[in-house]
């Protein structure tokens, strides 16, 4: 019986998550908006820090973030779109540090929507996961930017004041890590 609810609840939590994909969002942050002020906690791991070129042991903001473009991938340690997502933002990472055009310029952060830091440090784990995940337990994200559905893509660049613009942001899966890094570079030249 206990055997039984366990594979009921991983199969509702399933198709919640499949749902969320076909159903949509209310997206309220868009192209051309200013990132919200948010501020998230440090990242505990030294290297962390070091790669986003922030310190301190409060908070940080999106705009603090060492880079003319931050791509952020908002993800949820339930989410099985974001579980097969992992390999490919892995692989998303690995392209941007080894383009010298793009290494430094760019940067990559995970935010775990309605995940503790225990769920974010074992997603982090298990899916070998090699840029900073930050947890979001308190839905600070979702409730900034409307319901978010996982996973999203959100790339900003900084603009002339240090704010962090969106240039795109998107609901869904990523499917081709180098075709989205083009489109990402691409839209971060234009003015």
């Amino acid at each position: 019986m206990i055997r039984l609810r366990r594979i009921s609840f991983i199969v509702l939590l399933l198709f919640l998550c499949s749902t969320s994909l076909l159903l949509g969002a209310e997206e309220t942050l868009k192209v051309g908006d200013i990132f919200p002020d948010i501020e998230f906690k440090m990242p505990g791991k030294s290297e962390d820090k070091q790669y986003l070129g922030i310190g301190g042991w409060g908070g940080f903001k999106i705009a603090d973030i060492k880079a003319d473009v931050v791509i952020i991938e908002l993800f949820s340690m339930y989410c099985p779109h974001c579980q097969t997502e992992a390999p490919l933002t892995r692989e998303l990472y690995k392209i941007i540090e080894k383009d010298k055009k793009l290494e430094g310029r760019f940067k990559i952060i995970g935010i775990g929507i309605n995940n503790s830091d225990y769920e974010v440090d074992f997603f982090r784990k298990k899916y070998e996961i090699p840029f900073p995940l930050i947890s979001d337990q308190e839905n600070v994200i979702s409730e900034s930017m409307g319901k978010v559905f996982t996973p999203h893509y959100i790339a900003v660049r900084m603009v002339d004041n240090k704010k962090p613009q969106v240039i795109f942001s998107e609901m869904g899966r990523l499917e081709d890590p180098k075709a989205f890094l083009d489109k990402i570079f691409k839209l971060s030249e234009e003015k």
